[in-house]
């Protein structure tokens, strides 16, 4: 008879390791739908539309994109906007996002699945999601291993936060962008880990798509610069920690100043100073530790003050040339935008158009709660989990959530950024509690069979003969003996050394071990909590952020009401205006009329020239003729306005109209906002000023409201309009949609000045008001 031979040493652990890889994988790729399928919902309840504002101007770019390809891109003259002035596109866009959408367009019709431009742009935002969960596993398994990667990524694939920028139709920048950050900060971590120059390389190739991508690669270029800062303070410098800095800073500057809209800016603003500096830093820090290795520690101290000698004075060097820098801007060398985080009071000081923007005000402590819910409560689990033991990846990732913290307090916009750095803290601290928990009810478990076993064998000597109960004893004494002698002969030929880390490994499990009970209700509530969460984030999915901004809905009791007023208007614009007419309306409208009626417009949301938003700003807060003139002057032929008085939309020009005010009053000093105002309020009702009720965007929000209900009761505001009967002289009123959320208003031509001075020569001599011989006028 054969024996059989047993398994080889280790096979049972490399099956468990080859399973826990395979249920990884599919764990992440079922992560990967969840984040593809849960961002759906705007296209399963509406209809596949681009969203918002900002996401009509990409759509745009894309179309001129895929229709002429990258170079006639690269050198696109936009006459349709900024009119008189333009735009260059190629020049003035993070090409980021249009470009990856133009290639997965591209690529797709390659293999013959003939999609359109905007499917493509309707869904790289979903699709990009799951790849910033996989992003998401990746750098929290550097940091604390899988299994916090898996719950990290599975809670970014349903935080609110993330949603709101990705549901299918935002096609935004953020889109592509919150994959680039993670994934920068991921091959960061890793070549920090591994010491990889290939990492490294790769790392600064990712920086270069997030800088083509977003803005928000300031975030990056500060950040990273100001871990490694950290670790050489705390004395954690490395060789690793030199790879993973230096080819980012050397080689993501060089690939950042190949996009144009960054260009030089790249090593001239602020922004990008301090990665230089500790750039000089690095460098003296690994010149010193390498002449250690070389020097006796005599000849050591003279060459260290040597190096630091010579590196203060580069430093200084560099210091006084950025200081010379900064010196020639009037910013400092900051953008508005960066001045407004580093001086939350900076915008609504002296820079007014970027505190009107709504996504740029600080959130309040509800928003926190709606945009990443129970992940609030986690975090400060997960920072004390990641200081033990603290690591370099673990300090990155503990400066990361605070950083973060502190800018999306600032400007509500940046809870995007937030929102993964809390879903890494999060998966963290679920995962080392699930760790605790678990292994506490498999000790307790295994304690309490362990003593019933010791029980009913204490029961079984009992019961036996005393004549045979001493050679029993002898006999199992001796077996025990030998057992232990053979066993702890081989523990000493295997694993000798590793005697101290065992003791010390089962000393730090007792340690952790909690009561039965007490484990098992806590895993009961983390599970809750985790069904909380899931449930407020599919909510938020499905009713909160899944609603176009250019169609609107309403639910009462009559059933579902659709308000598609935009589109209405849009079209009604493309169809029944010339092509070269220019159309004036405030700035948060110019990419979708340009995108949707294919009309020149005055401003749009770019807001790159604060004086020309000023002459819209003022022309709206002016009377009706001087507004006329304005607006004659730039070739306007319609305004348009949106008005919610009618059915209650908030988001209407009046309630913008303060922005109007303040913008067209800091570069025209006649326009003072006290005129506007009643006690410190801008009121449209009857006690509202008279420079309010005579202003060009009061008559052409309320012009005809009376004939409404009678009474000019604005829903929004609720009161009744202060000025109700009132007639247009330069401006007729050609288009009001179904719902008066859009109206249209075309200027009447200018009249005949000859003809107008004759008629008022012959009223004067008609009723002899004027005794004195009128002189007759030579040119008439």
């Amino acid at each position: 008879m054969a024996t059989q031979e047993s398994p080889p040493p280790g096979t049972s652990s490399a099956m468990r390791n080859a399973f826990g890889t395979v249920l990884s994988a599919l764990i992440l790729l079922l992560i990967g739908v969840l984040a593809f399928s849960i961002r759906l919902f705007s296209v399963i309840k509406y209809e596949s539309v681009i969203h918002e504002f900002d996401p009509y101007f990409n759509y745009r770019v894309t179309q001129f994109l895929s229709k002429n390809g990258i170079y006639e891109f690269w050198n696109w003259f936009d006459d349709r906007t900024w009119y008189p002035l333009g735009r260059v596109i190629g020049g003035t866009v993070y090409p980021g996002l249009t470009l990856t959408a133009g290639t997965i367009w591209w690529a797709l019709n390659a293999i013959n699945i003939p999609l359109s431009v905007e499917t493509v742009c309707v869904f790289t935002a979903p699709v990009f999601s799951a790849f910033a969960s996989w992003a998401t596993y990746l750098l929290t398994k550097e940091v604390k291993g899988s299994g916090a990667g898996l719950a990290a990524a599975a809670l970014l694939a349903m935080v609110p936060s993330y949603i709101s920028r990705s549901v299918a139709g935002s096609y935004d920048n953020e889109a592509v962008a919150i994959f680039a950050l993670i994934f920068t900060f991921y091959l960061y971590i890793k070549t920090l880990n591994t010491g990889s120059l290939f990492y490294a390389t790769l790392n600064a190739l990712a920086y270069f798509y997030m800088v083509c991508s977003w803005g928000g690669y300031t975030f990056i270029i500060n950040l990273i610069p100001m871990h490694v800062l950290l670790c050489i303070v705390t004395g954690r410098y490395s060789p690793r920690l030199y790879i993973a800095y230096a080819p980012l800073v050397v080689l993501g500057t060089l690939l950042a100043a190949l996009v144009p809209v960054v260009g030089f800016n790249a090593v001239l603003t602020s922004e990008h100073f301090a990665s230089f500096l500790v750039f000089i830093i690095i460098h003296v820090v690994a010149l010193v530790y390498y002449i250690k290795g070389l020097l006796s520690p005599k000849m050591f101290k003279v060459a260290v003050t040597l190096v630091v000698s010579i590196g203060m004075v580069v430093c200084l060097i560099v210091v006084a040339v950025l200081v010379a820098l900064v010196a020639s801007s009037p910013t400092g060398g900051w953008s508005g935008r960066s001045l407004s985080l580093l001086d939350p009071t900076y915008a609504s000081k002296y820079i007014p158009i970027i505190a009107s923007v709504s996504e740029h005000q600080p959130p309040t402590w509800p928003s926190y709660f709606m945009d990443i819910n129970v992940l609030a409560f986690l975090v400060p689990a997960g920072i004390i989990a990641c200081f033990s033991p603290l690591s370099d990846a673990s300090s990155f990732v503990v400066l990361y959530i605070v950083m973060s913290v502190y800018f999306s307090g600032v400007m509500v916009r940046l809870m995007l950024v937030l929102a993964p750095a809390a879903c890494i803290m999060s998966g963290i601290a679920l995962s080392q509690a699930f760790d605790v928990f678990t292994a506490s009810i498999k000790y307790q478990l295994g304690r309490s069979s362990n003593s019933k076993d010791d029980a009913e064998d204490n029961t079984s000597t009992n019961n036996a003969p005393k004549d045979d109960s001493s050679s029993g004893k002898i006999d199992k004494g001796e077996e025990v003996a030998k057992e232990r002698s053979s066993k702890k002969g081989k523990k000493k030929e295997r694993e000798p050394a590793d005697k101290p880390s065992v003791k010390s490994k089962i000393a730090k499990k007792r340690a952790l071990v909690l009561p039965l009970e007490a484990s098992i209700v806590a895993l009961l509530l983390l599970i809750m909590l985790g069904a909380f969460y899931v449930i407020h984030c599919v909510w938020a999915a499905a009713e909160a952020y899944s609603a176009p901004s250019i169609v609107l809905t309403s639910q009462s009791r009559d059933g579902l009401h659709v308000f598609d007023d935009f589109r209405e208007s849009y079209a009604w614009l493309s169809h029944n205006t010339d092509v070269d007419d220019k159309v004036a309306s405030w700035w948060d409208y110019g990419y979708q009329t340009t995108a949707m009626a294919n009309r020149t417009v005055i401003v749009d949301n770019n807001t790159w020239n604060n004086t020309h938003i000023a002459t819209v700003g003022t022309a709206m807060s002016s009377p009706e003729k001087a507004a006329w003139e304005i607006f004659n002057s730039l070739d306007v032929k319609y305004v348009l306005v949106v008005f919610g008085g009618l059915i209650g939309y908030p988001s209407d020009d009046i309630n913008k109209f303060l922005w109007m005010v303040r913008i067209g009053g800091g570069v025209f000093p006649h326009i003072k906002e006290a005129d506007y105002l009643r006690d410190g309020n801008y009121r449209i009702d009857s006690e509202a000023t008279p420079t309010m009720l005579n202003c060009l965007m009061y008559k052409l929000s309320y012009y005809r409201f009376v004939e409404t209900d009678g009474k000019g009761y604005d829903r929004v505001r609720r009161t009744e309009i202060g000025k109700k009967n009132f007639k247009l002289t330069h401006f007729e009123e050609v288009f009001t949609s179904h719902h008066w959320m859009v109206r249209i208003y075309k200027l009447k031509p200018q009249k005949n000045r000859i003809r107008g001075k004759a008629k008022k020569l012959k009223l004067k001599t008609s009723s002899g008001l004027d005794s004195k011989p009128v002189k007759k006028n030579p040119w008439i």
